[in-house]
């Protein structure tokens, strides 16, 4: 009998996104792959305000899907605060990789005021800024920093990765967030953010980039598939 597992994916769901609907079919290709059954459910923000633990716990794993601003931010946050905290496996993709900076800046850093100039443009300590230039629709090479978790899920020094974005992390906080334990694991040609990951947790990622946009089902994302082994590994 296959095992089960029950994704949680942090988002507003619209059919009309590709990378939401890739998203679901992502989770398809890899669970395929392993031999797993999954069943994905997405999660509103609105519907993650305040206490989410009685809501999240039956939850195998987490996804936090692109499409920010969401509507709810706290809710956003809530999420991949919950996942972190009680060691569920998470990737956020794209403004889940932004939101996952700000969560780890409030709540671990202990900076409550961090903010993402998407929708705070004027506030004093930005987290998350615009891109040097804004990556939406493209394809960019990545490297992968040697001896991360990064370079186990790829297995390779340099990976090509489709992008949706024009925000990432502030590069006057990275020395700030690496000191705190969010490690960066992935770069661009530039020397800019596109990984990040906490070293220590069971598999918590936070890539710039959409990993569900390059799954197919004869070549399923290693990242994807890398999500769904550790919750099926419990």
């Amino acid at each position: 009998m296959p095992k089960k597992l029950l994704v949680g994916v942090i988002g507003d769901f619209l059919p009309t996104y590709d990378t939401h609907t890739m998203t679901n079919l992502s989770f398809r290709h890899s669970a395929d792959s392993l031999g797993v059954k999954v069943e994905v459910e997405w999660l509103p923000t609105p519907t993650l305000d305040g206490n989410v633990d009685a809501k999240l716990r039956l939850f195998d794993a987490f996804l936090c899907a692109p499409g920010s601003p969401y509507k709810s931010s706290e809710g956003a946050l809530n999420g991949i605060r919950f996942a972190r905290e009680n060691e569920r496996p998470f990737i956020g993709t794209c403004g889940g990789c932004q939101h996952a900076i700000i969560e780890f800046a409030r709540n671990v850093m202990g900076i409550e005021d961090a903010e993402h100039a998407e929708e705070h443009p004027d506030a004093s300590n930005l987290f998350v800024t615009p891109l040097t230039c804004s990556l939406v629709g493209k394809v960019e090479e990545v490297k992968v920093l040697a001896g991360t978790r990064a370079s186990k899920v790829y297995g390779t020094p340099t990976i090509k990765e489709k992008f949706y974005c024009n925000y990432g992390l502030n590069p006057a906080r990275r020395e700030d967030v690496e000191k705190a334990g969010l490690h960066v694991s992935g770069l661009d040609a530039g020397g800019e953010v596109r990984i990040l990951e906490l070293p220590k947790a069971r598999f918590f990622f936070a890539t710039l980039f959409v990993p569900q946009a390059t799954s197919t089902p004869e070549c399923p994302h290693p990242m994807i598939t890398g999500l769904l082994h550790s919750a099926a590994a419990a």
